[in-house]
């Protein structure tokens, strides 16, 4: 069975989210450096990996970085679990691939429900109805969860992937901010908006031929989003961003 793995130096928290989480039912791994965690990452079938960005021998940031960069890691569900509570704080997260942001003091009960959602969205992702979609030059396949302009491939995190088939998967329809975050994270909650702001402007940087002037997801005034199937305007794709 796949485990959870919990990387935080205070010794409490590791302790009350493992219980926490054990009791649900999930198998726990714990890590209190950054060389620890790379040693369960490399070793252990893991599920997801809670993270905390302040860590004694280096930081979350470099480390979520290095995990998206990873052949063999680069899909791992990432949840950053952090006492910053800037706003600029949470978009570096995101925009180097993290899929959700829990702000330190928290509800261990919500570290469960977002890990929860979170296993949820990778397990219906894995029995697709359609296995590929297709938007002029952007193509997504479903099986292999892999995003192509034309025949090159993009770099999308596992929660960029989610939204974009989502998007693509009902073309013109209007998709409300909370429609997409339970379709994505599985739950909405104060602030959660911003988010799934900031994670449509990532996927917008990567996909779009002028992500200034979107073309492929549009915006929808004070409702949410939603996907045309063929670019609102002409123009050379920009190179794919990893």
């Amino acid at each position: 069975m796949s485990a959870i793995l919990i990387v935080d130096d205070d010794r409490n928290i590791t302790r009350l989210v493992r219980g926490y989480l054990e009791q649900a039912g999930f198998t726990v791994l714990i890590a209190h450096t950054r060389s620890e965690a790379w040693h369960c990452l490399r070793r252990a079938a893991l599920a997801c990996l809670v993270l905390d960005l302040g860590l004694p021998d280096g930081d979350g940031w470099d480390m979520t970085r290095q995990i998206r960069g990873d052949r063999q890691l680069g899909a791992l569900p990432v949840i950053m679990l952090t006492a910053r509570v800037e706003e600029s704080d949470r978009i570096i997260g995101l925009e180097l691939g993290a899929d959700d942001y829990i702000v330190k003091p928290f509800n261990p009960r919500e570290v469960v429900a977002r890990v929860k959602a979170l296993l949820r969205r990778r397990e219906l992702d894995r029995h697709p109805a359609q296995q590929q979609l297709q938007a002029g030059d952007l193509r997504l396949d479903i099986g292999q969860r892999v995003a192509y302009a034309g025949d090159t491939p993009i770099d999308l995190t596992p929660t960029e992937f989610q939204l974009l088939h989502i998007l693509m998967e009902h073309p013109g329809y209007t998709f409300t901010r909370d429609d997409l975050l339970d379709k994505t994270l599985g739950y909405s909650y104060e602030g959660a908006g911003r988010t799934l702001d900031t994670h449509i402007k990532n996927l917008r940087h990567k996909i779009e031929p002028d992500p200034k002037r979107p073309s492929y997801i549009i915006t929808v005034h004070r409702v949410g989003y939603r996907f045309h199937s063929e670019p609102l305007q002409s123009g050379a794709r920009r190179a794919p961003k990893g």
